[in-house]
């Protein structure tokens, strides 16, 4: 008997679905049912029960107000398990807790997407006080250290491209809002070769990251060490935290496949 080849047992409404929230790639945000019909070339009623579908499990959500559709929160929990089995995670946890167990403050390794960034996993303090976890969760680029140390290396093209230079809102006194200081400030963290978060998101946290370079030579995440500001100056984060940290992105680095040489 021939082997039957596995396209022959493919489930034609699961590759349907499958094509849906492929679509929602690049820079779309949200797409309502009309036009992905017009995308997939189906039509709006089968569109909608395969939205009424991923929406039941967590896949999409709908926008109440704009009634558009876009990925729910359990997409970015399946590309974390990835995350955790496959990629960048695996291979800086180790780095991670040695460097937490030094610093005694949460280290956090983060990614960027879009005009976010995006912790990806975190080695929590042993302290009664200190920062919330956020694994998962989007801050601007511009106010988060790991978002600034990414986006420094960019290109002016990438940053245009991205909008991470417009439309900067104030979550606090200290966050940068104006576009032309913000560009000096990645001019300054290229120089130093960290970025610093000084209580720019939230009142009460400090963070300092630094860049994460893969094989490409490229700077494709950071690693961060985040503390109430309480309990951590800017010196002491400069004098002790930030020598551990960047002693640590080097290692990462390397396991990564950087050559510095």
């Amino acid at each position: 008997m021939a082997k039957r080849s596995k396209s022959s047992y493919i489930i034609k409404s699961v590759d349907r679905a499958i094509d849906l929230l492929e679509e929602f790639t690049g820079d779309v945000k949200e797409l309502g049912v009309t036009e992905l019909a017009r995308r997939l070339k189906l039509h709006k009623n089968n569109v909608f029960r395969l939205l009424a579908t991923l929406e039941n499990r967590g896949y999409i959500e709908q926008n109440k107000t704009t009634e558009n559709y876009r990925l729910g929160l359990k997409s970015l929990e399946l590309g974390q398990t990835y995350i955790r089995q496959m990629g960048i995670v695996r291979q800086t946890r180790p780095v991670m807790e040695k460097l937490a167990k030094k610093v005694n403050e949460n280290v956090y390794i983060g990614i960027a997407h879009m005009n976010s960034a995006i912790y990806l996993d975190v080695v929590e303090s042993n302290q009664i006080v200190r920062v919330v976890s956020r694994v998962g969760w989007r801050f601007p680029i511009y106010c988060s250290a790991i978002g600034k140390v990414i986006a420094a290396y960019k290109s002016e093209t990438e940053l245009e491209k991205l909008g991470v230079c417009k439309n900067l809102k104030k979550f606090t006194e200290n966050t940068i809002s104006d576009e032309q200081t913000f560009k000096k400030e990645l001019e300054q963290i290229r120089k130093q070769g960290y970025a610093l978060d000084n209580e720019e998101y939230d009142i009460g946290v400090r963070c300092v990251a630094v860049p994460i370079r893969d094989y490409t030579r490229q700077v494709v995440a950071g690693l961060a060490v985040s503390s109430p500001s309480c309990r951590v100056s800017e010196q002491k984060i400069k004098e002790e935290i930030l020598p551990e940290l960047l002693k640590a992105g080097e290692e990462i680095s390397k396991r990564l496949g950087y050559d510095e040489s």
